[in-house]
């Protein structure tokens, strides 16, 4: 017994100068192997008195072990009260962090397909890997046509099957699923074989296309013009040269006044005062044909532009490359 009152005075008083968890687990380990020492003594004792004197070894454990907790306790708590001290951050402090931005691309194809959808256009898409003859054939491209060839079209390993050239593809699509009259516009990625500093392997369309009946070049000419002077934000001259698409005519390309010299000449312009900016033309009649509209009933007209190239206007950039290189410093410009 009085072995026990010393062990539990001397644990109190080492107890008391215990500074750190370390120290305290070195102390736990230190009477936990003499309590364990004290319980083998047991044996020794004569039988009458192994009873009392094994009651007194385990009050003395539970008194050590409680005592034990209860201070690693209070160690924890305090550490964790430092440490939320020193990691504290108010949570309603504005933080000057950058705010990602929408696409320069993204930006401009939203500008106009809302353009459309307030003029009464709908906004259709079709898939990147298109049919053969959605692409080609049912638009009146010849089989021996130069976009055909391997250099300038992407084929896959799929029988019948390209990455689309164009999104001239979704008109027959829609001409093919939707009653007449058809008022629709598209926009998406499309796929050549082309890698210069005005053109990429992968960029953007739009297309639009209007079937239905009495239609006329005129109206056409309305229409984009509208177009053009609600996306430039300006009074642009408009110039239609004429040209040849296989899936319209007659065909058009169609220029703007340089929006930078205002068409008195510069080196964007090459001097001409003029920018090209879109293709357009009536719908030709076999297009109709080959999806089973009566060209003599009905008739069409289409256009199209790249978005890159109307971007590149828009916000005066030279290189198409920009638009993929995923440079911070020129996404961060359109950050609004």
């Amino acid at each position: 017994m009085l072995n026990i009152d010393a062990l539990r005075s001397e644990f109190l008083g080492k107890l008391s100068s215990v500074k750190s968890l370390e120290e305290l687990k070195k102390l736990k380990s230190e009477y936990t192997s003499v309590i364990n020492n004290l319980l083998k003594t047991l044996k020794d004792l004569p039988p009458e008195d192994r009873p009392r004197a094994g009651s007194q070894i385990n009050q003395l454990k539970t008194f050590v072990l409680e005592s034990i907790d209860s201070l690693e306790s209070e160690f924890k708590k305090e550490s964790l009260e430092k440490q939320l001290q020193s990691n504290w951050q108010d949570m309603t402090l504005v933080l000057d962090s950058p705010i990602g931005a929408l696409h320069p691309i993204t930006l401009v194809k939203r500008k106009i397909l809302n353009y459309f959808r307030q003029i009464g256009f709908s906004v259709w898409s079709g898939p990147l890997l298109e049919r053969e003859d959605y692409n080609f054939d049912l638009l009146n491209v010849p089989k021996d046509h130069p976009a055909r060839d391997m250099q300038d079209t992407f084929y896959v390993n799929i029988q019948g099957y390209l990455l689309r050239t164009h999104t001239s593809c979704v008109q027959i699509r829609a001409l093919l699923s939707s009653p007449l009259p058809i008022y629709l516009v598209s926009a998406g990625r499309v796929f050549r074989r082309d890698d210069d500093p005005t053109h990429s392997p992968m960029f953007h369309q739009i297309e639009g296309l209007v079937v239905d009946k009495n239609l006329s070049f005129g109206q056409m000419r309305a229409v984009i013009e509208g177009f053009l002077k609600h996306f430039f934000e300006e009074d642009v001259n408009l110039r239609f040269r004429a040209s040849y698409f296989p899936f319209t005519e007659p065909s058009a390309e169609v220029d703007i006044s340089c929006i930078f010299c205002r068409g008195s000449g510069c080196s964007v312009c090459k001097n001409s005062g003029w920018l090209e900016v879109m293709g357009c033309g009536m719908v030709h009649p076999a297009v109709l044909r080959n999806c089973s509209i009566d060209p003599e009933v009905y008739n069409g007209f289409a256009f199209g532009a790249g978005l890159e190239r109307l971007a590149m206007l828009l916000y005066r950039i030279e290189n198409i490359k920009t638009f993929f290189e995923n440079d911070i410093r020129f996404l961060k410009q359109f950050n609004v």
